[in-house]
């Protein structure tokens, strides 16, 4: 058996990157993450050092400008954003969201259009599945796109849209067909600045509070035929796609917080003195502390091989359990980080449910990502559907 057997270890230029996204997190983001949340702002501090560290939308290949990175690579750069500040870690994330499915079926020109923008870091893309009455069954939209000669007129809401008014582009799945179900849904890009385009107010959310969720309204906006991203009656199947790929990015944000969260309590229980010693060497501590860490160690490894099956398959290759691996991943990182969050909550104590320490913040922040990219009800009823 050689020597070098590396089959469970990423690169080192996988652990490379993770010590300089990290210094770059813990320099430039983490100083700023509880302000972000007491203020319900957009993390502008992030985006402008993950833009100058090329970070910001990593998974853009090398011909469009973009670093050209792996699926990995892209999962542990939301993880350790995740890690000091899970509203930051959205803008690469949501960046993959928006642009996957212009990068898995648009024509090059689109391409060449939306994806060198958003390399270079002049606009940040949205996705626009869900709407009022449509959120698990997306496949109920109302949203109507009508051609009309060279053109389409998109009308309706979309609801929960995460950096809507922020994002300069919009991935808009919309109805072309209403006879043909989800056969009959195709997906657009939608530009911010389109006539018709609107936003509802910012969500007053539990969490992730930096990073602004809100309506986008389409009011009879018309736009070129060309912004079609594949060809007609194919959006919903780009849509199921590009979920494929990116709840695994919602399980890197899961592992994150979980770990920021198992940092700061790992930090505590050691200097916290209690009956003359130090709460960390109590067993029943100890316990916990064990539980949270075999926790977050399993879902890092289901998560990064999603990862790799990932990237298998943008490479070209077969459909490699994907569908089942990227919903497992999502679902058990994140019941993983809710349960890890809670634990790190409890072992701080009184402390730990004041907004004086982060733990509460991320406990907070974990409870999203059992719900968006699919509730993890949702997952496990996709995962039965596609046992390996």
């Amino acid at each position: 058996m050689a020597s070098d057997f590396d089959l469970y270890q990423p690169s080192e230029e996988h652990g490379m990157l993770r010590d300089s996204v990290r210094a770059l997190a813990e320099a430039k983001i983490a100083p700023h993450a509880a302000e972000v949340d007491e203020e319900a702002r957009f993390p502008q501090e992030a985006l402008t050092a993950l833009v100058a560290s090329d970070l910001h939308a990593v998974h853009v290949p090398e011909e469009y400008g973009g670093a050209g990175a792996d699926a990995l690579a892209t999962v542990v750069v939301i993880e350790e954003v995740a890690r000091v500040c899970a509203s930051s870690s959205l803008i690469p994330a949501v960046n993959k969201l928006g642009s996957l499915p212009v990068l898995l079926s648009g024509s090059e020109q689109l391409k060449k259009t939306y994806l060198s923008p958003l390399a270079k870091g002049e606009a940040m893309f949205s996705y626009c599945l869900s709407e009022p009455d449509a959120g698990s069954d997306a496949g109920g939209m109302k949203t109507r796109a009508v051609r009309d000669g060279d053109h389409y007129v998109l009308n309706g809401v979309k609801r929960w849209i995460t950096n809507a008014g922020v994002s300069d582009y919009y991935t808009v799945m919309a109805v072309t067909d209403p006879e043909q179900r989800t056969k009959g849904i195709s997906a657009f890009v939608v530009e911010k600045d389109d006539a018709g385009v609107s936003f509802g107010a910012p969500e007053k959310k539990l969490g992730i509070k930096g990073s602004p969720t809100r309506e986008v309204y389409l009011d009879s906006v018309r736009i070129p035929a060309d912004r079609m991203i594949g060809a007609e009656g194919t959006g919903f199947a780009t849509a199921m796609k590009t979920l494929d790929h990116t709840r695994i990015t919602i399980a890197a944000q899961a592992l994150g917080i979980a770990q920021g969260a198992l940092d700061y309590a790992k930090g505590y229980v050691a200097e916290r003195r209690q009956f003359g010693k130090p709460i960390g060497d109590f067993q029943g501590v100890q316990f916990m502390l064990a539980d949270m860490a075999m926790k977050l160690e399993a879902a890092r490894q289901l998560t990064y091989a999603a990862a790799a099956k990932s990237e298998r398959v943008a490479a070209g290759g077969g459909k490699e359990d994907l569908t089942f691996f990227g919903a497992a991943a999502k679902c058990y990182a994140s019941d993983a980080a809710m349960e890890i969050t809670t634990d790190a909550v409890q072992l701080l104590g009184g402390y730990g449910y004041t907004r004086d320490y982060p733990v509460e913040r991320m406990m907070r922040d974990a409870k999203i990502t059992q719900i968006y990219e699919g509730t993890n009800q949702v997952q496990r009823i996709v995962m039965a559907r596609n046992l390996p």
